[in-house]
């Protein structure tokens, strides 16, 4: 029987699945053998070829390779494992087979250059923040971006070399450098960068009314107008006067650039998606065929999701969307894999009047006839419709009113802090809310003449309590019920 030259070594080390991660135990066993190095646990191709860089590193920078039967074992074997961060405690197993170091405590996670430098990879920060280990062995490069989770203790190296002596950086958490406000306790960070300003938009003072109530309260909202009225304009500059984010918010949606393979910023900007309308069903909730993956709605969280031509999405890409609507939340469900994700952001569309776009214009004649236009409007399901708080039909005017979105942001944050950091659109349908006896009655005329469903109603009452709320007040009075019902949709 072959003699074991040392007891199996354990690290940990872990893996994306799907949205999450899980922990993987790195074991390494070295035996008197024919010498041979193989990984087994279902690695995927750049974990096979971590064998070529984990001994290039080694080998170059004078670090004994054991001339040993060397097994890697990925454990749980039965867990698909990928990314070249598994560098790092394949390498670390072999440099320490034959000295006492307790791994133990640590997350080691890092991939090597041929000349042994510690690299970072897009899967590193996301499995951090989903793991949020006590302390983690990784990268300087990956150092930086970690130091934003609170409560982790990182060791940081640049070289393999620095192993030798075990010689890391423990770098410190750093806080996030932009204004903020405290709401119970608590931070929440913004920015006054607006790269896209509401004075540029002369005009429409509604439309723009529409869009910071939808801010303020995180309502979904829908435009209809004719083609260059300024349905898009208005939408794209909403972005930049969502309300303020905590930390945890931030750190979730940076996890989400970087599964997408983007540069984390950690800037206090909600993110903002517009998928073209020629986009699949998968494209936009998520799938594959192979393994579930995520999609739009999911990078939209916590921040917007803009349709633009909302009636030329494809027909089941539109039916789809409303239970990530109501339950902000979609589940993905594939033979070997789920995920669950979250979708709680402004549901934003833009749409015309009619196919040629002109049924509005004071211009322009409208080319359509009557069946035309409603089948075009027939491509929206009232449930969907249903589920928009704020409808408003844009039309051109002599209107030259103008607001800055310093101004708007403003309004914004007085709501916010009146809803103490939550949003109306999130409210319980259970939720009760505080009326003047007036306001009462006139909801329940409206209900009568307007046959309004109870999720209608509840619309209503949303969009009014957030309209009292960018007034200073949570109590709900007549005029705002009047003018949320100007945002009310006719059938």
């Amino acid at each position: 029987m072959e003699k074991a030259i040392k007891k199996t070594q354990k690290i940990t080390s872990a893996t994306l699945d799907g949205f999450n991660a899980k922990k993987v135990e790195v074991e390494s066993s070295f035996t008197k053998a024919l010498p041979g190095f193989s990984i087994v646990g279902l690695g995927s191709q750049s974990i096979q070829e971590s064998k070529e860089r984990v001994k290039s590193a080694l080998l170059n920078n004078d670090f004994s390779f054991p001339p040993l039967k060397i097994v890697i074992n990925l454990s749980p074997a039965d867990l698909k494992k990928e990314g070249s961060h598994f560098d790092l405690p394949i390498a670390l197993s072999i440099l320490y087979h034959n000295r006492d170091f307790d791994f133990s405590n640590y997350l080691v996670l890092g991939e090597l250059g041929l000349d042994g430098r510690l690299k970072d990879t897009n899967s590193i920060f996301p499995i951090v923040l989903s793991l949020k280990p006590k302390k983690v062995i990784v990268p300087l490069e990956s150092a930086k971006k970690l130091s934003k989770i609170p409560g982790i203790e990182i060791y940081a190296f640049e070289h393999l070399s620095e192993f030798e002596k075990f010689l890391p950086k423990k770098i410190d958490t750093t806080s996030l450098n932009y204004s903020f406000i405290k709401i119970d306790g608590k931070k929440y960070y913004y920015t006054e960068n607006f790269e896209l300003d509401f004075s540029d938009v002369i005009g429409q003072k509604e439309a723009k009314e529409a869009a910071l109530y939808s801010a303020s309260g995180f309502l979904n909202i829908l435009f209809e107008g004719s083609a260059g009225v300024g349905k898009s304009m208005i939408i794209n500059r909403l972005r930049y006067i969502l309300p303020p984010m905590s930390l945890e918010e931030i750190l979730e949606v940076e996890k989400l650039r970087a599964m997408e393979g983007e540069e984390v910023e950690f800037k206090p900007l909600r993110p903002f998606r517009s998928p073209h309308y020629s986009s699949t069903k998968a494209a936009i909730f998520g799938g594959g065929s192979r393994g579930a993956k995520i999609g739009e709605v999911a990078f939209a969280n916590k921040g917007m999701l803009f349709f633009d031509e909302l009636p030329h999405f494809q027909k089941d890409v539109l039916e789809n969307l409303r239970l990530p609507l109501q339950d902000k939340k979609v589940l993905i469900s594939r033979v070997n894999s789920k995920i669950e994700y979250k979708t709680d952001f402004i549901f934003a569309a833009a749409m015309n009047p009619c196919p040629c776009g002109n049924l509005l214009s004071p211009y322009k004649e409208c080319r359509c006839s009557e069946l035309e236009i409603r089948r075009y409007k027939n491509r929206i399901s009232e449930p969907l419709y249903d589920r928009i708080e704020i409808y408003h039909q844009m039309v051109e005017n002599d209107d030259t009113s103008t607001i800055s979105s310093k101004e708007m942001f403003e309004k914004v944050l007085v709501a916010f802090e009146m809803q103490k950091g939550k949003f109306n659109a999130n409210l319980k349908e259970n939720y009760k809310f505080n009326l003047e006896n007036e306001a009462y009655d006139i909801i329940k005329k409206a209900i009568k003449n307007f046959a309004l469903s109870k999720r209608s109603e509840f619309n209503l009452l949303k969009l009014s309590k957030t309209i009292a709320n960018t007034q200073k007040r949570d109590k709900i009075k007549k005029e705002d019920i009047l003018k949320a019902l100007k945002f009310r949709r006719r059938k």
